[in-house]
């Protein structure tokens, strides 16, 4: 039997208050404009470069080269930055449930899977959209083999609702996902065509996310022993997440919305 954990959820639409909602959808929006754009615009940056504003090209290159090996480090990690006010804003705009399947003794190591379905991130990008449920994890197992050389156990996770927040254009496989596919070896994501609300008008186009419940399920963790790994073991506890994975799906979908005939696909 599950175990449902959350701090006091927040409050629904109906009992927010108009400054709320307001601040909740500014902190959605920036987020989701600051994803699509702050790539673009920092790389226009470096057109300055032949400009007579060249110094800022010349900054914004050195901090590149000197922060280049920060994400593979774990990251800058700044409390105040943490602790800004919009996050919470953006935690309250969507209604978020966590559910615990299992305690996670804090004496032990875990590694997450935490398996969403976001726009333009791997290649479950390619498959977003309302009632698909499919994850690229058969040629994935580098997470496997790390797991069996640092005594830590593999837990996973699954958020069910994240592929309703925007609509996005299924493409038959044609030229159109094949340019897709070919993007995605060339740059790390797949481009695709979503919409979503609009700023002030919750029925016409936009960029902004639908307000959709979003529930994570935290899994039983899955026990792996310390050695160094094999091709025999990386496979075989691969196969075992797969399958633990497939019963959090099978067991929790319908309580989360999810209609009974539908599956978990795994490419």
């Amino acid at each position: 039997t599950g175990v449902e954990v959350s701090t006091a959820p927040p409050p629904s639409p109906t009992r927010k208050t108009l400054k709320k909602q307001r601040l909740e959808t500014v902190a959605a929006y920036q987020f989701g404009l600051s994803f699509l754009f702050l790539g673009v615009f920092l790389s226009l940056l470096l057109l300055l470069l032949f400009t007579s504003f060249w110094s800022f090209s010349v900054l914004y290159l050195a901090w590149l080269y000197l922060d280049w090996d920060t994400p593979s480090q774990d990251g800058r990690d700044s409390e105040w930055i943490r602790n800004w006010t919009i996050w919470k804003h953006l935690r309250d705009y969507f209604p978020i449930k966590l559910v615990k399947t299992a305690e996670l003794p804090p004496n032990q190591s875990y590694l997450m899977g935490a398996h969403l379905h976001r726009i333009t991130v791997a290649q479950e990008s390619l498959y977003a959209g309302p009632d698909q449920h499919r994850l690229t994890l058969w040629k994935h197992k580098a997470f496997v083999r790390l797991v069996l050389g640092h005594r830590a156990s593999l837990v996973p996770v699954y958020s069910f609702g994240e592929n309703d927040i925007f609509k996005v254009k299924a493409f038959a496989t044609d030229f159109w996902q094949y340019c897709q596919v070919s993007f995605k070896k060339l740059i790390g994501f797949a481009p695709c065509i979503f919409a979503g609300r609009s700023l002030f008008l919750a029925d016409s186009w936009g960029l902004l996310p639908f307000v959709m419940p979003i529930t994570t399920v935290v899994g039983c963790p899955i026990q792996v022993p310390s050695v160094n790994p094999t091709g025999e073991e990386g496979d075989h506890y691969h196969m075992l997440y797969i399958k633990t994975l497939e019963q959090l799906f099978e067991e929790h979908r319908e309580s989360c919305g999810v209609l009974a005939s539908t599956h978990l696909t795994f490419l």
